[in-house]
């Protein structure tokens, strides 16, 4: 009999964990296609994510996932916000343009948010790092379902203005958008690249 609370331990085949770890990549907009995702893979992807490990279980991710005529409308919000923000010394055109065009290349972007938990104990490192790993979840079932996709830092995420835009309190971060589409081409994929083998990163104390 299963005690309460216990499942039996669950059994996987390793070589297709492995070749799903070790597949994971970042692909850019310029790999994307203009077919839209369908709602039912965007939710698998979120409901992986919320898998992670998190300390105290305070669960501290927070997604907010903008498609359709949304997309172009944050994409002009987050092109004023640069620009409302950024001395007219430093003000690129090229980047303006950029950021009002970016979130129309993929089907669905998807905020990644911090919100902390009411723990004060736990570090907001940990936090942040509980966030990281349900953005590796998000990768990685992204590559199952065939799709493609990047967690990007860009334009103006680290600003106070981005994280108000989405409502995060003092102590909650903004950390990015994981950008999601079909691939333009299905039969080809970017090569992994490592400078150096996992064992230089590893010391083994025994």
């Amino acid at each position: 009999m299963t005690p309460p609370n216990k499942i039996p331990f669950p059994q996987f085949d390793i070589q297709d964990v492995n070749r799903l770890i070790q597949h994971r990549r970042s692909v850019f907009t310029r790999g994307y296609s203009d077919q839209p995702v369908d709602r039912a893979d965007v939710e698998q992807i979120l409901a992986n994510a919320h898998w992670a490990p998190t300390h105290g279980r305070t669960e501290p991710w927070h997604f907010v996932v903008i498609s359709g005529s949304a997309r172009e409308a944050f994409g002009k919000a987050h092109a004023k916000m640069y620009k409302r923000h950024t001395p007219e010394a430093d003000f690129k055109e090229a980047k303006y343009q950029k950021l009002a065009r970016r979130p129309t290349e993929c089907s669905h972007l998807i905020a990644v948010c911090m919100k902390r938990g009411n723990n004060p104990r736990i570090p907001v490192l940990e936090e942040t790092n509980s966030v990281a790993c349900a953005v590796q979840n998000m990768y990685l079932t992204t590559l199952a379902l065939g799709l493609v996709g990047y967690w990007t830092t860009g334009g103006m995420t680290y600003h106070p203005a981005m994280k108000a835009h989405f409502g995060l309190g003092e102590e909650d971060q903004f950390m990015g958008f994981f950008m999601l589409a079909k691939p333009k081409d299905s039969e080809f994929y970017p090569k992994g690249l490592r400078k150096e083998g996992w064992e230089e990163k590893v010391e083994w104390w025994e």
